[in-house]
């Protein structure tokens, strides 16, 4: 009874409380950037705070969908990010399915460019113009007593000197009001202008139609032009009558004619997975966040190019490109008169196809994140992948976080990792590592999160097919 006694009505949640959505996706187009030939947004997660931290992320191809998922709904707005630092806006205009998975179609805009604020130069010459600017000024009109109209009658600022040559209004003089035919003039009137136009009021005659006005009409010209009403033209449409024994009202017609429907702003341009097709990160989200970049910057620029040797030659060692060692020369007599040999140079390595090195920060006041992907050259079903996420320690040595090793003829079991970009999925200022898992005709997305030496799965989406992969 007393808690029921203090209840104050209904409780609203409040909006602040409201749980906020973030959505993730990848935007694929080829041509330029900023004016792509064709393009399409894939949906990846949407990140729901209200509910616990194992269920934040939902997969954004299926987030709400009505049909389309929420995340592809028609004027979504996504910031296109590279490395963390946004290059434009995409408009979601309509979506559809490709191969069983939804994509947007939409617009790529600029940014919108902030006005710059005048300088404390531009504004002191600005004023100086405007003192010796010749335009003119109003000011109040003193009167007799000192004061200004409508002022302080005892004010004692002295009056601005006149203008000999500046016109000044007068008000009309009582005497102006009488009739025309009592209006006198003593100045003389300049003479009147036979082609002058005049206005005359219309008589009242003329409102029914049938009387004349004062002064004589002009003949119509045929050749001035008329604004004509656009009249509608009658619809070619063809309905069936009700059948006398037909009695359900609800009882749907067949109606033949044009269809009223637009039909869709964007059509689907990209399909497939062309070889030239680019990638980059695409974020909607509510609320405005400052700008995360997530490049790293070296204590010592020389540290980046060892790191990345040594990366490179643990990649061809997994891809199987490094010749074996030589053998063990037997321990022979040398004669005292013949020269050594030479040692031959060591030949070129073995190229990299494909290879792509990121550094990055993941985090401020982070160490060096490194990402290297590449694989072998030859026909698709004999290409071998490889992916490298490795951590410097405190001595320089490399500590791999992640290795993963496929070929084209595993694929399905093992996809290939393609990263995409660092994107901050939790918006909690850490960034995540987002992968595409391309397998041979289905792919997934994956975000992953480097933490305490570790790199973790955190999210992977349902897999969804594209078709056969061209240029590879």
């Amino acid at each position: 009874m007393p808690l029921c006694s203090q209840y104050p009505g209904q409780v609203t949640k409040s909006s602040k409380d409201a749980p906020e959505l973030r959505a993730i996706a990848v935007l694929e187009w080829t041509g330029d950037a900023g004016s792509p030939k064709a393009s399409r947004l894939v949906p990846v997660a949407v990140l729901d705070q209200g509910r616990i931290l194992a269920d934040q992320l939902q997969d954004g191809g299926v987030y709400m969908a009505r049909p389309e998922p929420l995340a592809l709904a028609g004027e979504v707005e996504y910031e296109l990010q590279q490395n963390g630092a946004p290059i434009g806006l995409f408009d979601i205009k309509n979506s559809g399915q490709e191969q069983g998975s939804w994509v947007g179609y939409g617009a790529w805009k600029p940014l919108p460019v902030p006005k710059p604020k005048p300088s404390m130069d531009e504004v002191a010459r600005s004023r100086i113009d405007e003192e010796d600017s010749d335009r003119p000024v109003l000011h109040r009109k003193h009167s007799s007593d000192g004061g200004t109209n409508g002022g302080d009658s005892g004010s004692t600022a002295p009056a601005p000197a006149t203008d000999p040559d500046r016109p000044t209004l007068h008000k009309k003089d009582s005497s102006d009001s009488s009739s025309d035919s009592s209006k006198t003039s003593t100045a003389s009137a300049p003479p009147a202008d036979p082609d002058k136009p005049t206005l005359h009021k219309k008589d009242s005659s003329d409102s029914t139609g049938t009387g004349s006005a004062s002064g004589s009409a002009p003949p119509d010209d045929p050749d001035r032009p008329v604004l004509k009403k656009n009249q509608k033209k009658p619809e070619d449409i063809g309905h069936v009558e009700s059948l006398p024994d037909v009695t359900d009202p609800d009882r749907p017609r067949l109606k033949r004619g044009q269809s009223t429907g637009n039909g869709l702003d964007v059509l689907p341009t990209l399909m497939g997975m062309p070889a030239e097709m680019q990638q980059t990160v695409a974020v909607s989200d509510s609320r405005t966040r400052p700008e995360h970049p997530w490049t790293y910057s070296w204590a010592n620029p020389d540290d980046e190019a060892k790191l990345k040797s040594a990366l490179e030659e643990m990649a061809r060692d997994a891809l199987g490109l490094n010749p074996p060692p030589p053998a063990p020369k037997r321990a022979t007599a040398q004669h005292p008169t013949r020269k050594a040999a030479k040692p031959l140079p060591p030949p070129e390595p073995p190229a990299l196809l494909g290879e792509q090195f990121r550094v990055f920060e993941l985090a401020y006041g982070s160490g060096a994140t490194l990402v290297l992907t590449a694989h072998t050259d030859g026909p698709l079903a004999q290409q071998k992948f490889v992916t490298l996420i490795v951590q410097p320690d405190l001595y320089g040595n490399i500590l791999v976080l992640l290795k993963s090793l496929t070929d084209g003829a595993h694929l399905d079991e093992t996809p290939r990792m393609r990263l995409v970009d660092a994107v901050d999925a939790l918006a909690d200022n850490r960034g995540e590592l987002l992968f595409e898992l391309r397998g041979a005709t289905q792919r997934q997305f994956a975000l992953y999160r480097v933490l305490r030496g570790q790199a973790e799965r955190l999210f992977v989406t349902a897999s969804g097919a594209f078709g056969s992969e061209r240029g590879e």
